[in-house]
């Protein structure tokens, strides 16, 4: 819904011409950063229009947090309880911004699991591969990263460490096929 209402917006201001757009589209550019989705969407707007995009949609997803429409996957709970009961200390890097990142921890109460969640926007929207060098600065590895993306592979490429990929999120499947696990 956020990036529909946005982009209904953007064909409204004739910021684009109207084309039809699949949710398996959409499903893509989810795990990218904002600045590689909408580059890789629409290139030719002008940068102000997509910083412009780039808020509403993600205002729209905040408050969509905050009225409790956003759910975590079934299990995934208990696979966070079993983790941190086991000892294992648990980092989030993601490609979101700094509003999502403190709706998610505040709706989630994620700090029962998680010793720190790192967005890319703190980062001037730097790649992974790049943030995971400030994280281990305050967190020293080994690591296993744990993702559903090639941008996850590649972090874990960059830090040394083992890659788990998940299918059950929204990349193409050939972009784990050089996980570990």
């Amino acid at each position: 819904p956020a990036f529909r209402e946005t982009y209904a917006w953007l064909v409204e201001n004739r910021y684009c011409e109207e084309q039809p757009i699949s949710s398996e589209q959409i499903a893509g550019w989810l795990g990218l950063n904002s600045k590689e989705m909408w580059n890789s969407f629409l290139p030719q707007l002008p940068q102000e229009v997509k910083d412009e995009a780039s808020h509403r949609v993600c205002s729209s997803m905040v408050e969509q947090i905050k009225t409790h429409k956003a759910v975590w996957y079934s299990g995934a709970k208990e696979v966070l309880n079993e983790l941190y009961e086991a000892g294992y200390q648990m980092l989030i890097l993601s490609n979101c911004k700094i509003s999502y990142r403190k709706s998610h921890w505040k709706e989630f109460a994620m700090k029962k699991w998680f010793s720190a969640f790192y967005d890319c926007e703190s980062y001037d929207f730097a790649p992974k591969t790049e943030i995971i060098h400030n994280v281990q600065n305050q967190f020293p590895g080994p690591y296993i990263v744990i993702g559903d993306r090639y941008s996850d592979l590649e972090c874990a490429r960059a830090c040394d460490s083992l890659f788990v990929g998940c299918k059950y999120g929204f990349g193409k499947e050939n972009e784990l096929e050089e996980a570990d696990y």
